[in-house]
């Protein structure tokens, strides 16, 4: 949910008297002091392959790091992937080409 439609939930809820006025401006304050997250965006362009954490071309190994969890559960996601369809070879040869190495 926006912020915009964040500030309109909480005027209906003031308009219908859910919300005292004391309420309603602490609630307002607070939606307009939290800070803006860019973080899955910041995320994505941090993203690289591993150079250390490598089997074929570091793709697993950079996703492991980037999500924080193991570079086999990434390897055994692709490997399903390639078996149901082939997909995960697809998948894997488009991060291959377009992601780059870290490093670089």
């Amino acid at each position: 949910m926006s912020l915009a439609d964040e500030l309109q939930r909480l005027e209906q809820l003031h308009q219908r008297g859910a919300l005292s006025d004391d309420e309603f401006a602490r609630a307002k304050a607070r939606l307009l002091t939290l800070p803006v997250t860019t973080q899955p965006v910041a995320g994505i362009s941090q993203f690289r392959r591993s150079r250390s954490d490598r089997w074929i071309a570091g793709v697993c190994g950079g996703l492991a790091r980037l999500t924080d969890t193991e570079s086999w559960i990434w390897r055994l996601a692709v490997t399903l992937l390639v078996l149901v369809g082939g997909t995960g070879f697809l998948i894997y040869l488009l991060l291959w080409v377009f992601v780059p190495v870290e490093g670089e």
